[in-house]
């Protein structure tokens, strides 16, 4: 456990430092947001109508934005190997380093969340619906993308096949999401039923994905 938690903390250090990559999610989503206004136009009720689904298709991109720095950085210095060869098992290792990537990347999209609803004309109901599925949703994000990037890590350009690979495994997330946040704020459907099957789906990626991903990094060094 203690060599879990070294691996945790060294992994949120490298993210928070001066070009770890914690931030380009958070201004990318912050870029996607405020642009919407100036594309859609001044129709305030359109934006208070879509405006759930514009945070969670840009909490998305930027979750597929940092994916590549998840197991990459391990590869080209040598450390994934250690890691795929040590005595910790390889599934609670990489199943770390998601939740060290998704504390650094995906948490601060929730956070930023309520300032920037405020562009899109969102009531504080609306605004809580969507921070609480985004919280509830971005780790199924992460931990897909974990598969991903254990495929794809030991391929050359792999950054470029991984939003590819996970993108229409994200897409159900996505669904439930913005279904979530708007029966907060219009209805007809309950907030339960959307987001209960939301926290399925991460707790299976939970589940499945370290496993996957370690089976992937497994088959990749051999």
């Amino acid at each position: 456990m203690s060599a879990l938690g070294a691996l945790f903390l060294r992994d949120v250090r490298i993210a928070i430092r001066v070009g770890g990559g914690a931030m380009i999610g958070v201004l990318f989503f912050m870029t996607v947001v405020t642009l919407m206004p100036f594309a859609i136009g001044p129709d305030l009720a359109l934006l208070q109508r879509i405006g759930p689904a514009i945070l969670w298709l840009g909490a998305l991109l930027a979750s597929l934005l940092a994916l590549d720095r998840l197991l990459s950085a391990d590869q080209e210095d040598g450390s994934l190997d250690l890691l795929v060869m040590g005595t910790a098992p390889l599934e609670l290792a990489v199943a770390v380093k998601a939740l060290a990537h998704w504390l650094t990347t995906a948490l601060p999209l929730v956070i930023v969340t309520p300032l920037l609803a405020l562009f899109l004309n969102l009531d504080l109901a609306a605004t809580g619906a969507v921070a609480a599925t985004l919280l509830a949703g971005t780790p199924a994000l992460t931990f897909i993308g974990l598969i991903g990037a254990g495929l794809t890590v030991t391929l050359r350009r792999g950054g470029l096949l991984l939003p590819v690979l996970i993108l229409p495994l994200a897409v159900p997330v996505l669904i439930f999401g913005v279904s979530a946040s708007n029966a907060a704020v219009v209805g007809p459907v309950p907030f339960g039923t959307p987001f209960t099957i939301l926290c399925a789906l991460t707790l299976m990626s939970l589940v499945v994905g370290p496993f996957a991903a370690a089976a992937a990094l497994r088959a990749g060094q051999e």
